[in-house]
């Protein structure tokens, strides 16, 4: 539109020039052979003002009797030998290079501003040609005013304007018409999707019309009623698998007290047994240890895949809690011969939470630590800030391959399953031990290169489930 408008006044402009140009080159002409002759008439011994007056009165009388009457005001001019002007009106100022073309014998135009009596100014259009008089250098212009001219102009660019507010207001709402048309129900479905995924199964977009997006919301509600359908076999196969393993759990542990009693019958008098039955007698002895732990853990972690585990959230103090998992685990490190190094702060790190939980996630983390430590030390480390707590074990041992970071957390994972552990284990500590800091609102995370070594990282919140800004130590892998 502003490039149309252009275009349109640029072509107007150009026309009104060319017509006000031939009609100053025909009215110049005219007005030039009218003066001559009048000079001519004039007698030689009036003053030369008062020929060039009446040669203007001329010009003038003969302009109102023809139809160019008012466009366009007369001017004589005269230079002088001493450098002066003599014009008629008297003081009339014509541009000095329009004079200087004129007065090398051409008819020459410009557009210029012109002083009126009252002191305002008006564009116009001065032209001027030489005359052959016996008045020397004189020289007769015609002003042709260009105020209609810009009138019209100004006229054409306000309809031109209101003309390209309208149209670009209608095409604005056009477009944003076409727009909504696209655009709804696209938002819309991109809103129902959003819904879908925070779990509301039941959305569905609405069908209007038989056109592209019609189809389109039948595809997507096919798509949804699908997806529901197949989230809902998965929900009902997890809960039949956490519900059969909870009542699996529970119910062996009816026939595992009555073996363990059974064998704890058994183990009572050793000596009374043949060397090969007291051997039978150990190993059931500690398969059925062994049993308990896992029927604990799997009893642990369908409570925690049920929604129902929760913390006995007490003050505590996170160094207590690190002493009574390593109380737990000394054993094994002497058994393997591992040094085990703690670096803890010399005052109380105190902070809310369940210190069952962190002692046993301590616990796996610490054994686990000194099994994969291949004799080498162990270092227990604890920091804290003004949002957080955190605890680090770090192993230079058999380490972790690229990409075990995360798996090591996976229930019953196992990075060699032929290596030969120390500590026991079901293979269900370290997922039970994520879903324990996850519960107090933190995060457990593994870093480790093979071969070198290992660090495991706990990061606590001082209160429950309160945001962590920034953990007090770094997670590093052993480099050597």
């Amino acid at each position: 539109m502003l490039i149309l408008g252009m275009a349109l006044i640029s072509v107007v402009t150009s026309r009104l020039v060319d017509a006000k140009l031939d009609i100053a080159n025909s009215e110049i002409d005219r007005a030039r052979v009218s003066v001559e002759r009048q000079i001519d008439a004039t007698s030689a011994t009036s003053t030369m003002q008062v020929r060039l007056n009446s040669a203007r009165a001329s010009l003038t009388q003969r302009t109102s009797q023809t139809a160019t009457a008012t466009v366009y005001e007369p001017v004589l001019v005269v230079a002088n030998q001493d450098g002066t002007t003599t014009t008629s009106p008297e003081g009339y100022r014509i541009p000095e290079k329009l004079r200087r073309f004129v007065s090398e014998d051409q008819i020459s135009y410009q557009f210029a501003t012109i002083d009126r009596d009252d002191g305002s100014t008006y564009n116009a259009l001065v032209i001027g040609t030489p005359t052959e008089t016996d008045i020397p250098d004189l020289q007769v212009y015609l002003v042709m005013s260009m105020e209609s001219d810009a009138s019209t102009l100004a006229l054409l660019r306000g309809l031109l304007s209101a003309a390209g507010v309208v149209v670009v207001v209608l095409l604005v709402g056009i477009a944003w018409l076409a727009t909504q048309q696209v655009t709804a129900p696209v938002r819309s479905a991109s809103r129902i999707a959003q819904r879908l995924a925070a779990g509301h199964l039941r959305e569905r977009m609405i069908v209007d019309g038989e056109d592209e997006m019609a189809r389109l919301a039948l595809s997507f509600n096919d798509m949804a009623e699908k997806l529901s359908k197949q989230i809902h076999q998965l929900e009902e196969y997890g809960n039949l698998q956490r519900q059969f393993t909870s009542d699996v759990s529970h119910e062996l542990r009816t026939p595992l007290t009555t073996v363990r009693m059974a064998a704890d019958m058994i183990a009572s008098d050793p000596d009374s047994l043949e060397p090969h039955t007291r051997r039978a007698s150990e190993l059931m002895i500690r398969e059925l240890d062994r049993f308990e732990e896992l029927l604990a853990d799997l009893l642990e972690i369908s409570r925690h895949d049920a929604g129902v585990a929760d913390l006995s959230e007490a003050r505590i103090d996170v160094r207590s809690c690190i002493t009574s998992a390593w109380e737990q685990t000394c054993h094994i490190a002497e058994k393997l011969n591992v040094d085990v190094r703690f670096h803890t702060p010399e005052e109380p790190v105190l902070m809310t939470g369940d210190s069952r939980r962190i002692e046993r996630v301590l616990r796996n983390l610490i054994a686990n630590a000194i099994d994969h430590s291949e004799g080498n030390p162990v270092d227990v480390t604890l920091a804290e800030n003004d949002d957080a707590v955190a605890i680090t074990v770090t192993d230079h041992g058999v380490g972790l391959k690229p990409g075990q970071e995360e798996l090591v957390f996976n229930r019953f994972w196992r990075a060699d399953a032929s290596r030969r552990r120390h500590s026991g284990g079901t293979g269900l500590g370290l997922a039970i031990a994520r879903e324990d800091v996850v519960l107090h609102g933190g995060q457990l995370d593994a870093a480790g290169n093979h071969g070198v070594g290992s660090q495991f990282r706990v990061v606590l919140p001082r209160e429950p489930r309160k945001p962590i800004t920034e953990s007090p130590l770094e997670l590093e892998a052993p480099t050597s």
